[in-house]
């Protein structure tokens, strides 16, 4: 690792299960983990492994620069899924969040980030690579499970996969959904799963999905993951490919999401 780690690690944990993987492997290699949770569903997983949790909205800027404080954090991991459908609320923004959002041109997810990232600098806190604690979920090319595909889906994969990177270079989403060369959707703000519903439920049946990293990308944030929740969208709105980019892409519980695709005649690759 470039950077000297601290001993006391901050996490800004959004919803799933990555989050509880970072706090597991940081609290096994000898780290104490302070957590801000912005989610509900994994609080009580992330409790096993942080020595503390406290519960903030996203948009309480004001109160989690205090606690980062309070704690003496110097350094934090964002990991976890917060939906950006906050933004179009904002319920719960305190003054100073409402401010700087004003002074933005755009509200992608990158200049977003960007933003909190330069706030957090400001009070001297590091914001780390999201894969300094769980680079044994990227995973390597090739074909991770016993379905192969045929020569027709790897045409809808590398057609896929370069309109991605494209959607990428100008923020708007990591995945794409193609059938027989065609673009059924692209993630934007509704998520890979719904881009996913969106996309199988017009193909019908047999859709390829794609996820990539951006261009781009800083991995400081946004780094792209997939999980059993992913193969089983797919499954409901029967799409039969998922292909990701290799050494870039997140998968989490890989052992299930392999044999669930398995089970199911899912293709999933990375490439």
């Amino acid at each position: 690792m470039s950077i000297m780690l601290e001993h006391k690690q901050g996490l800004i944990a959004g919803d799933g299960s990555l989050p509880v993987k970072m706090a597991q492997y940081a609290k096994e290699n000898g780290f104490e983990v302070i957590c801000i949770s912005l989610a509900n569903d994994n609080v009580n997983q992330l409790k096993k492994y942080c020595s503390k949790v406290y519960s903030c909205h996203p948009g309480e800027i004001n109160r989690i620069d205090s606690i980062l404080k309070e704690e003496e954090i110097k350094q934090v991991t964002f990991l976890g899924k917060v939906h950006k459908r906050v933004l179009l609320q904002l319920h719960k923004f305190d003054k100073r969040a409402i401010e700087l959002l004003k002074t933005m041109e755009r509200l992608n997810d990158d200049e977003v980030m960007l933003l909190i990232v330069r706030e957090f600098e400001k009070s001297g806190i590091t914001v780390l690579d999201q894969t300094i604690f769980i680079k044994n979920l990227m995973v390597p090319s090739g074909v991770l499970g016993k379905v192969k595909p045929t020569e027709e889906q790897m045409e809808d994969v590398n057609y896929g996969f370069w309109l991605a990177k494209e959607m990428g270079k100008v923020d708007v989403g990591q995945s794409v959904v193609i059938k027989d060369k065609m673009v059924m959707a692209v993630e934007a703000i509704e998520g890979t799963d719904v881009c996913i519903k969106r996309g199988a439920k017009l193909a019908k049946k047999n859709a390829v999905v794609v996820k990539v990293s951006k261009p781009a990308q800083d991995k400081r944030f946004d780094i792209p993951a997939v999980g059993l929740r992913t193969l089983k969208t797919m499954k409901k709105y029967r799409a039969n490919l998922l292909a990701i980019e290799a050494n870039e892409t997140i998968i989490v519980e890989q052992e299930k999401v392999v044999k669930f695709a398995d089970d199911n005649n899912i293709v999933i690759m990375a490439v």
